[in-house]
């Protein structure tokens, strides 16, 4: 048996609170498996790439952070005749507190009612993103 080299403890963040999902910079949403102060393991369709940098949102009672990350690990999760889906380890540069008393609960509306966004919306006046730029 190997020890755990972990900084934090890792929790799993419930379906209605914001932790459940980060951005990405470049505007691709991902769901996070697990997630602690120093960083997050993220599922989605995003093809990311181990050893570089990407910026994520991250949404917490003091509000959106943009927190840099590093990429460690990655791998194919699932495969669909049209699509992969991907799962990601990030490492964050610094840490964020994400403690159950720290995070937004947001309020789940009913499947098929509203926008169909899961992702809790801010304006970003005078902000460009480019796709794939970190």
């Amino acid at each position: 048996m190997t020890a755990d080299r972990r900084a934090a403890a890792r929790r799993l963040p419930d379906a209605d609170e914001t932790l459940a999902r980060v951005r990405l910079r470049t505007g691709r949403e991902l769901a996070v498996v697990d997630i602690s102060d120093t960083g997050a393991l993220l599922e989605g369709v995003a093809r990311l790439l181990p050893g570089t940098h990407v910026e994520v949102h991250v949404v917490t009672r003091e509000g959106r952070t943009l927190v840099r990350s590093r990429v460690t690990r990655v791998w194919v999760f699932a495969v669909a005749a049209d699509t992969l889906r991907y799962r990601a380890a990030l490492f964050f540069d610094s840490r964020v507190n994400t403690a159950p008393s720290r995070v937004v609960v947001t309020h789940s509306t009913p499947s098929g009612a509203g926008t169909g966004r899961s992702y809790p919306s801010q304006d970003n006046t005078g902000v460009t993103t480019v796709e794939g730029a970190c």
